[in-house]
């Protein structure tokens, strides 16, 4: 059975990454959780752990993806290449949240799953650090954003820096903050 989860829904800019994770049942991570209640040094913790111990996958879809199909449609393909980065299709797969991607595994969605199932606890946490790494290095590729901090959430530092410096290509254009940046540019 694997478990699916994604990073990186809501930010103004960079991918959307999701992770799939198969855990050894007789050698699971302790202190799996909700990436979002573990602390920073607690997921790079277990992202070593997972990464040692389980069978993984990660999957992206780019800005461009994301501003073509919409967020839930290249969240749900980044969904599905995680599964496909496992090399072998699972049994099941138990995906966070009410939808899940169209594709031929047996699936049940579990809505708040990341706090209910020890393997979309780890898919959580694989996303989330891949993803925050990401954006560590495109903070220092586009520094004045606050990305290395804010993850590309849309806080006061990234507003201003979007006000200032402008639209990147990697700011999700089909985003209302960026869509009205790029509309008061000359």
């Amino acid at each position: 059975m694997a478990g699916v989860d994604e990073a990186g829904r809501g930010p103004w800019a960079g991918p959307v990454v999701a992770a799939a994770v198969v855990l050894d049942r007789q050698n699971v991570p302790a202190g799996l959780n909700d990436s979002k209640q573990l602390s920073e040094a607690a997921r790079e913790r277990l992202f070593e752990a997972i990464i040692a111990t389980a069978r993984h996958g990660i999957g992206m879809a780019s800005v461009a993806e994301i501003d073509t199909l919409n967020i839930h449609w290249a969240t749900m393909l980044a969904m599905e290449r995680a599964v496909t980065a496992l090399g072998l299709p699972p049994d099941h797969v138990l995906v966070d949240g009410n939808r899940l991607p169209r594709w031929p595994h047996a699936a049940t969605a579990i809505v708040k799953g990341d706090a209910r199932s020890c393997s979309i606890a780890a898919a959580s946490i694989l996303a989330k650090v891949t993803r925050d790494r990401l954006m560590a290095v495109l903070d220092a590729e586009c520094p004045g954003y606050g990305w290395a901090a804010n993850k590309g959430y849309g806080t006061a530092a990234h507003a201003r820096g979007l006000a200032t410096l402008g639209v990147t290509l990697h700011h999700r254009r089909s985003f209302a903050p960026v869509k009205a940046r790029l509309n008061l540019s000359p």
